[in-house]
């Protein structure tokens, strides 16, 4: 398998479905500190028992910094990016048992979605262009989004827009998520870089660019573009959610950019919006104080219904509306999650949950009870 992949995963190591959870410490024990997993978290219709130990892995085989994403392929296999450079992507079943690892090149592995072409199942791989170096310092890079196969044939790289011409030399690119549109369009979050999100065709060719900080109806900007998703709930009408989590909202375009609406949900600093069924789900990485400061290690998860009203925050406090209007939500005060970074919702509704800056500890799985 190693020798079918390009450059940029050369050095990929790939693992059998027989891997499992080595001799040393396992991510179960790193959640020691943790509440025990048979509490019950969320509200309403939507209540999860936590499994922190879902994933059968060992720190010392297959070590983690930051669990950014997950997706799940036509095959039901659940794939994560995170940002260790021994193995960028993990394929596990839902048993929490790895099929395979690989990936070496992506030291701001971030954002990962999932398109289908002629039945069979491709990646996008966004590194964001930051990194850390061995000792901790934050150090940064020109990001890239990459295609490839679910095994990590590279299919095509999509660079700085600087040098098609649509960046000014002053504007960094440091893209975050990428979304699919049915046409096959990609579009590409650049959350920590310029926040617009720029629209490309499906072989990667430039369409157009929208959000940035320069409109003059400021709900056309983004603030911490970190997300972009396609809202396919309306089959004759589909749209683009777009993360601006600075101003703790989602805000809605068409899929050629013009803007619709925002769904403000205060005190959360919201990523993508996942949507399953009839609902938005989305990781929450912080969110605020009762004075209304954002503090670390704040995050939860966060549950839409069909008219985009919170209906759930698992690990958070239960959504209060008044006069119609949501009102800031806290973390609940016996917390299960650190930074709350994506969400995958499987068949059967549970939840697996990708956390940054979590002590290195492995994806989370929500079963719904």
């Amino acid at each position: 398998m190693k020798n079918s992949r390009r450059d940029f995963i050369k050095n990929a190591t790939v693992a059998s479905a027989l891997v499992a959870a080595a001799p040393g410490k396992s991510f179960a024990i790193l959640h020691k500190d943790l509440k025990e997993d048979d509490q019950v978290i969320g509200h309403g219709g939507f209540t999860y028992k936590a499994d922190k130990g879902w994933a059968k892995i060992s720190v010392n085989t297959n070590p983690l910094a930051n669990c950014h994403e997950m997706v799940q392929d036509s095959k039901g296999r659940l794939i994560m990016l995170g940002d260790h450079t021994h193995n960028n992507i993990l394929i596990f079943d839902k048993s929490g048992k790895l099929l395979d690892y690989w990936g070496t090149a992506l030291p701001g592995g971030h954002g990962l979605s999932i398109s289908k072409e002629g039945g069979e199942d491709f990646l996008l791989l966004t590194d964001c262009g930051w990194a850390q170096d061995r000792t901790g310092n934050n150090y940064g890079q020109s990001g890239q989004v990459l295609k490839t196969t679910v095994d990590g044939k590279l299919i095509f790289a999509i660079g700085h827009p600087r040098t098609i011409g649509v960046y000014k030399d002053d504007e960094p690119f440091k893209p975050t998520e990428t979304a699919v549109a049915p046409n096959g369009d990609i579009y590409v979050a650049d959350g920590y870089g310029s926040d617009y999100i720029i629209q490309y065709n499906s072989k990667g060719q430039y369409i157009r660019h929208f959000g940035g900080h320069h409109n003059d109806n400021k709900d056309h900007n983004l603030v911490n573009a970190h997300g972009v998703s396609i809202d396919n709930r309306d089959k004759n009408n589909p749209k683009l959610i777009c993360t601006s989590r600075e101003e703790n909202c989602f805000k809605v375009f068409t899929l050629d950019g013009k803007f619709i609406k925002r769904i403000d949900m205060p005190g959360m600093y919201v990523c993508r919006a996942v949507i399953n069924d009839q609902n938005i789900y989305a990781g929450v990485c912080w969110s605020k104080d009762a004075s209304g400061n954002r503090f670390d290690y704040s995050g939860f998860l966060t549950v839409l219904d069909a008219n985009d009203r919170v209906v759930s925050n698992p690990g958070g406090a239960a959504p209060v509306y008044k006069g119609g209007v949501l009102q800031p939500t806290l973390q609940a005060h016996n917390p299960v999650f650190q930074h709350g970074h994506d969400v995958c919702v499987d068949e059967d509704k549970n939840v697996y949950v990708c956390q940054w800056n979590a002590y290195h500890t492995a994806p989370v799985k929500l079963t719904r009870v």
